[in-house]
């Protein structure tokens, strides 16, 4: 199981942090799964006003999150499923999409959560969407992480010149 040894994250006084989440169409089911984990975590954390915009598949994820975090966004979180099938399209895909996001996250210093699951079958998906009988919630944890990192960087000061 992927999850074995994740850190417990506590994140406090994060309710004024503008948050977006960008969301693949792909696979109905497990982005529902991935939307209402996140959304939920949010909601946790007291952000109740994310922006939330819909994409049509994950490799359309890192172009919608540069510009979310050139517009003042303090974290985006980038959900989407990519399942393996029997192409090479699914290592193009899962490449691009993953260089893509953290090329944005190091270039704007926005925290991106990676909420982009890279699975070999359709059961796996499910098994990571945070659904009922779901062994993780990789939507709840990628905002988590994100806002985290988000409340992290707010700690950093700017250097003497």
């Amino acid at each position: 199981m992927s999850g074995k040894g994740a850190p417990q994250l506590t994140v406090k006084n994060c309710e004024d942090l503008r948050v977006a989440v960008v969301a693949a169409q792909w696979h109905e089911q497990v982005m529902g799964g991935l939307v209402e984990g996140a959304l939920r975590a949010l909601r946790e954390l007291g952000i109740d006003e994310p922006t939330l915009l819909r994409v049509p598949g994950s490799f359309e994820l890192p172009v919608v999150a540069k510009v979310l975090a050139s517009r003042g966004y303090d974290a985006v979180v980038a959900l989407g499923v990519v399942v393996r099938g029997g192409t090479p399209h699914f290592d193009y895909v899962c490449q691009g999409v993953t260089v893509g996001l953290t090329q944005v996250s190091v270039e704007t210093g926005v925290p991106i959560g990676f909420g982009v699951l890279t699975c070999d079958t359709e059961e796996q998906a499910l098994d990571r969407a945070g659904l009922p009988g779901s062994r993780e919630d990789k939507g709840h944890e990628a905002v988590t992480a994100a806002v985290a990192t988000a409340a992290t960087l707010r700690t950093v000061s700017e250097p003497w010149r």
